[in-house]
């Protein structure tokens, strides 16, 4: 049993745990956490999900997980990494980008960590993640079309992302930016 602390949606903690699964009452939310990775190269740390992962089966990802109850947004990044890549993260190299609401009852914490990892280094999680890449905004992009990534309404903030990475205005958001501006 997994128990999470159930935050108010300014983030906060209310005081009160919830198991994962249970459903939350109205204005209640738990934290989750997506992690990004990005060398000086450029390129994003990507892992595969399992074909038993549910939700979204032999997707790549961002690493993301849960935060439990009485760990702050950080140490689950942190843990997370540890957990499915076998990965040690420095905190000093990492930076809370977004916070934002993503559906009915989850609060996501965006992070980004600048970091040089050796891909050889990386140690699957078996129950979860089945490869690993290295990845440029470019090729996630390519992913994203190719429906193996995953789905946008899961990490709606991406182009964002890549947009204060890169210094660019990415291809799919530039049409939204279009799309956004017609009367």
């Amino acid at each position: 049993m997994e128990l999470r602390d159930i935050l108010d949606e300014f983030g906060n903690k209310t005081g009160k745990t919830g198991e994962r699964g249970k459903e939350l009452n109205q204005g209640e939310y738990y934290l989750i956490v997506d992690v990004w990775i990005i060398n000086s190269q450029g390129e994003f740390l990507l892992s595969k999900r399992v074909p038993t992962a549910e939700p979204e089966p032999n997707r790549w990802q961002p690493t993301t997980g849960n935060v439990v109850a009485g760990e702050d947004s950080i140490s689950a990044a942190i843990r997370e990494a540890e957990e499915e890549l076998g990965i040690m993260l420095n905190p000093e190299n990492g930076e809370m980008i977004k916070r934002y609401i993503a559906w009915a009852d989850a609060i996501i914490d965006v992070w980004l960590f600048r970091q040089d990892i050796n891909i050889n280094d990386v140690v699957l999680q078996p129950r979860e993640t089945n490869d690993a890449m290295w990845a440029t905004s470019e090729v996630i992009e390519q992913l994203i079309k190719n429906d193996e990534f995953l789905n946008s309404h899961r990490v709606p903030y991406i182009n964002e992302l890549f947009d204060k990475l890169t210094g660019r205005v990415s291809r799919f958001h530039a049409r939204k930016m279009v799309e956004q501006t017609k009367f």
